[in-house]
């Protein structure tokens, strides 16, 4: 099969997938981080409802620890699509004493946006959430189905999903409970960086190498900021970088590299010997960092 033609098939499936949730649910919405991901999701949103406008908002859970520059582009692409964009922010959930800011040289807010996120579909009534996870990313998201069942606390159990056959979805739920739906759960790295490419795609410029002011800490390069706990034996350097990943600036580690288009981009990741999550250090913490997040209900 030729890369358009796979690229056609998933994004087929990805707008069937779409306009599901929103025949099957009340109250959906899509969580945009600002990543290539929900970029992604977006764009597909925007074609499932073509020309009418996508009938459901996006939510950004804000850590208020995030790049400047996909703030910046969140705020302009929102504007673009006309949607609606709510945000939450976890100082709120810190000040309301509902989660406490971590300490330390690992700080981060990563984990707390947990909380902020279940407060945010409890308060704002959301039955399914939207969301740009792939099962190619790391071994917990492999276990998801499409239609991924949360109990009324937002817990995932592995064990109580719900077999989907024949592309039949079931977005039947008891009260209380909620759906996070993943429409590009089948696709690769590569498959979203292909299809970026082939939909001229606009991305936040982090994508792609640039000078930056950065930290040297256990072999990884993240950030200089101002939410980083620095010690003693951190290196501070000017490096070209780039980030395979959006998330917190205290756990998100960029690479070195000199990608500074597509093309460039889709190349080095084909030569690279390190996962996309590779330098995600919150996924770092345990063997099981990422699936105990989402038990607790993180995206």
């Amino acid at each position: 099969m030729s890369v358009q033609k796979h690229l056609q098939t998933l994004e087929e499936e990805s707008i069937y997938i779409i306009r599901e949730v929103a025949a099957q649910f009340q109250k959906p919405v899509l969580l945009f981080s600002g990543g290539k991901d929900s970029i992604t999701m977006a764009h597909l949103a925007k074609k499932a409802f073509y020309p009418a406008k996508i009938p459901f908002p996006f939510l950004h859970i804000d850590t208020g620890h995030n790049f400047p520059e996909t703030i910046e582009f969140r705020d302009r692409l929102m504007e673009e699509l006309g949607v609606e964009l709510i945000v939450r922010y976890v100082q709120d959930s810190i000040d309301q004493n509902k989660v406490k800011e971590e300490t330390g040289k690992y700080a981060s807010r990563n984990s707390l946006q947990t909380v902020t996120l279940l407060d945010a579909i409890e308060e704002l009534g959301f039955d399914a959430c939207l969301g740009g996870a792939r099962r190619d990313e790391e071994k917990s998201r492999a276990k998801e189905r499409i239609f991924s069942v949360r109990d009324d606390f937002g817990q995932w159990d592995a064990k109580m999903q719900r077999p989907e056959l024949f592309q039949i979805l079931n977005g039947k739920i008891n009260f209380g409970e909620n759906v996070r739906a993943f429409p590009i759960s089948n696709w690769t790295e590569e498959d979203v960086w292909n299809y970026i490419q082939r939909e001229n795609l606009e991305l936040p410029s982090i994508y792609f190498a640039h000078d930056r002011k950065m930290v040297k800490r256990d072999g990884a390069y993240l950030a200089y900021s101002d939410y980083l706990n620095i010690v003693e034996s951190d290196e501070i350097i000017d490096k070209t970088v780039r980030f395979r990943t959006v998330g917190d600036m205290t756990c998100t580690a960029a690479v070195p590299s000199t990608a500074d288009t597509i093309e460039t981009v889709i190349k080095e990741n084909k030569a690279s010997k390190s996962s996309e999550r590779g330098a995600r250090i919150d996924d770092k913490r345990s063997e099981s960092a990422l699936e105990l997040r989402k038990k607790g209900g993180y995206f």
